[in-house]
Order: structure tokens, then C-alpha cells, then sequence
């Protein structure tokens, strides 16, 4: 039990650092679309340990990426983490499309849409996500070079 408990601190610490890492890399990594703040990262999943993507069942490797959105509620005070329909693509610069698998994870009051996606070294990826919060379908574009470590 104690194990599992290390391991959950483990993980919500790890979820606030893609968020953290998200809110500050980049201004350009949230977007307000409509009433959502849309905070979003994509990276390499050998930036998560081991522990962390057997958990959220995550395949680490060289040549696969994370996706992680996250839709925050700008018209409630507090700014509350919201639930929505997303789905998306992504295309290379030779116009190969795949389709984004995105798959919800709450952590308390935090929710998160995960989606992996296979790359190869300096490929660039257009993402074009769409995000239905119930008010209607927002857009959410976005570009990401990937790089094998």
C-alpha cells in the first residue's frame, strides 16, 4: 500500500510537470479558444520514466511522441479543468495523416486527453485537434518537429 501511495505522488507530480512544463515553455502553448484555455504540449516519451508510461500505458521509445491537451473552463472562476470530445490528426510535410487515439486521464481536479504518436528523427508534424466542450467545436492547430535522442 505504501508502494502504491509513492507511486501516485509519483504520478500527480509528473502530470503537474507536463502541465508546468506547458503553461511555461512557450506562450504559444495555450490557446483560447472561446471560453476554453487550451494548454498543449507534444514531446518525445523517453521524457516520461518508465514507471510513469507503464502507468498511463504509454510506449517509450525513440521514435514516439506524447500529445497532451488540456482544456481549462476561462469562463468559471477558477479557471476548473474541463471535460470535452476531442479527437485529431496529424500530418507530416509529405502529407502523410495519422489519427490521433487521445484518451482521457483525471488526476483529482486535473483532466488530461493523451495521445501517442510515431515519428521519425526531424519529422514535423501539423496537429489539427478539434475540442467540443458542449458549446460547439473549436479548432485547435498547432506545429511540432520531432527528434530521436
Amino acid at each position: 500500500m505504501k508502494n502504491l501511495f509513492k507511486q501516485a505522488i509519483k504520478t500527480v507530480l509528473l502530470l503537474t510537470l507536463l502541465i508546468g512544463v506547458t503553461m511555461t515553455v512557450s506562450a504559444e502553448n495555450m490557446k483560447k479558444l472561446g471560453s476554453m484555455n487550451v494548454h498543449y504540449i507534444a514531446l518525445g516519451s523517453t521524457f516520461l520514466t518508465p514507471t510513469i508510461a507503464k502507468t498511463y500505458g504509454i510506449e517509450r521509445s525513440r521514435y514516439n511522441g506524447l500529445v497532451n491537451i488540456s482544456v481549462l473552463d476561462g469562463a468559471l472562476k477558477g479557471n476548473p479543468a474541463k471535460t470535452v470530445i476531442i479527437s485529431g490528426t496529424a500530418r507530416n510535410n509529405i502529407g502523410q495523416s495519422k489519427t490521433l487515439d487521445f484518451k482521457e486521464v483525471k488526476e483529482g481536479n486535473a483532466i488530461y486527453y493523451l495521445a501517442q504518436i510515431h515519428y521519425s528523427n526531424e519529422e514535423t508534424f501539423h496537429f489539427n485537434i478539434k475540442i467540443d466542450d458542449g458549446s460547439g467545436q473549436k479548432t485547435l492547430k498547432f506545429d511540432q518537429k520531432f527528434y530521436v535522442d
